[in-house]
């Protein structure tokens, strides 16, 4: 299994309707059937420290291909855009 973990860093100006959004997008992405998604959680920071990142979302792929595969998904691709708009910083971590 791989484990893929991005955060994401607003832009002071972004409307809560707009994380909302994004968040609501990013869950959806579970219930598309992408082929090698074992797991897809989506969480708001609750900390709210200075280092924090606004959200969190962690994808358990069954390889390294099906991720790979996700990231030029046409499900996946219009989600990751509208992140990138909204977002200062976005973060990545990919493990087994």
């Amino acid at each position: 299994m791989l484990t893929h973990i991005v955060c994401f860093k607003y832009k002071a100006e972004t409307p809560e309707s707009d994380r909302q959004e994004h968040r609501t997008r990013l869950r959806g992405l579970r219930d598309l059937g992408i082929d090698g998604i074992h797991n897809l959680t989506v969480g708001e920071d609750i900390v709210r420290s200075p280092r924090s990142y606004d959200t969190g979302l962690i994808v358990i792929f069954r390889d390294r291909a099906a991720l790979d595969a996700y990231q030029q998904d046409p499900n996946h691709v219009p989600v990751a855009q509208f992140g990138v708009s909204l977002c200062d910083s976005i973060v990545a971590v990919d493990f087994f």
